[in-house]
């Protein structure tokens, strides 16, 4: 009889984890976005966001949106400056080429980043690759993260290559980072 009332126990107790385990996910992945990342409870990267996602931001506590691709773009939302901007939400766009991220572009990037420190920020492109980029130099550069630790938020994403590896190898160079992405 114990051992079925240990047995018991057990079970509850794993179902309880599990019920929070699966709450918290689904509060993490609140956002309704292509490859959603969050780094951090102030930090979130993604691809781009539909017009009611972002419609959405404001009640989910984000206090910023960076967006990383030229307004141009195919898939880009038309509106979403306004959409931010009604939500009292601050918006910036950094508008990188994708075929050639510059150590210019980091920089501002890193200089907009840290005007927003206290706020939940979003930083988003079209897929995440050039968010998940910039946010892990700005990361290991400035924050002084792990690059080991930063880098598990690009590789969920994509493996940079081109223009793009690149720029990371250049700037954990300026910055003497020893870190080798693979």
């Amino acid at each position: 009889m114990r051992r079925r009332l240990r047995s018991l126990g057990s079970v509850a107790l794993l179902l309880t984890l599990v019920l929070a385990s699966s709450s918290a996910i689904a509060q993490r992945s609140s956002l309704r976005a292509p490859n959603v990342v969050e780094i951090s409870a102030q930090l979130v990267t993604s691809g781009q966001p539909s017009a009611d996602a972002l419609a959405g931001l404001g009640a989910q506590g984000f206090g910023a949106v960076v967006y990383l691709a030229p307004p141009t773009v195919s898939d880009a939302v038309r509106d979403e400056a306004a959409i931010v901007a009604r939500q009292g939400l601050v918006y910036v766009n950094i508008p990188i080429r994708f075929d050639s991220p510059t150590e210019a572009d980091f920089d501002v990037f890193a200089a907009v980043l840290r005007g927003l420190a206290g706020r939940k920020v979003l930083v988003h492109c079209q897929v995440n690759m050039r968010a998940s980029v910039m946010v892990f130099l700005y990361r290991t550069i400035v924050a002084k993260e792990d690059p080991r630790i930063a880098y598990d938020s690009v590789t969920r994403i994509w493996a940079p290559e081109g223009p793009w590896k690149q720029l990371i190898h250049e700037q954990l160079r300026r910055h003497r980072i020893d870190f080798e992405p693979l």
